[in-house]
């Protein structure tokens, strides 16, 4: 606990001073935090190894992001994040099997597709479109549901379903998406009084079947146009 509580003091503290000037003076904070951060990672993956073995692959600094915001096209993000994370995805995968922000200010887990680019949208909506029932019952289910509250609400989905795809379709609701993530929101005592590898795997187990449809139909060689 000692370790998560040092990484949120200095996260916290960073949120509040977030230049640089503070951050090159609280350098060695930082490096002493992202040391635990990787600590942390380390074990979360070999956790996770037990389940899957696409998380073998990974070396834990290869699952964090930079701390340094992307301001090319948003210079209004502040200099740091607020935040430290956990994604382990290759530059091949299409999805996200699990994703993990530590903050002091708001954490998440979650994963699947948040805005994927078109070619991967298509397969899915293809997916959907030929096994849709077994897509329902999957986000359907009862511990995914419990767990995640099903998929996040999608403020961009279609009027009405694309091009190629009919109308009046079973699964419509479905093939209207563009979003397919899934998460939720920890708090913060939670978080530090629970074991992160347990809590990271149990969150990446409740949606193990749905990435695997993700999977599967991200892989499948569709005649998408």
């Amino acid at each position: 606990m000692e370790k998560k509580k040092y990484i949120l003091e200095f996260l916290k503290d960073l949120t509040q001073n977030n230049n640089k000037e503070w951050m090159e003076a609280n350098k060695n904070r930082y490096q002493t935090a992202k040391r635990y951060w990787l600590e942390e990672v380390e074990d979360i993956l070999s956790a996770l190894s037990e389940h899957d073995e696409h998380f073998t692959m990974f070396e834990p600094k290869d699952t964090v992001m930079r701390i340094n915001n992307n301001r090319m096209f948003n210079p209004n993000f502040p200099i740091y994040k607020d935040h430290f994370a956990f994604s382990p995805m290759l530059k091949t995968d299409t999805y996200s099997r699990i994703f993990f922000t530590f903050s002091a200010h708001e954490s998440m887990i979650g994963g699947g597709l948040h805005r994927p680019p078109k070619e991967i949208l298509e397969k899915i909506r293809k997916g959907i479109d030929q096994n849709g029932s077994e897509f329902e019952k999957l986000i359907r289910d009862e511990d995914f549901v419990a767990y995640y509250g099903g998929l996040k609400r999608d403020d961009q989905e279609l009027k009405s379903v694309s091009r190629g795809f009919d109308k009046e379709h079973p699964h419509r609701e479905l093939l209207r998406r563009k979003n397919f993530s899934y998460s939720i929101t920890p708090s913060t005592e939670k978080l530090l009084n629970l074991d992160l590898p347990d809590l990271i795997t149990e969150a990446f187990l409740k949606s193990k079947k749905v990435g695997e449809f993700f999977q599967r139909v991200t892989s499948y060689k569709w005649d998408v146009q």
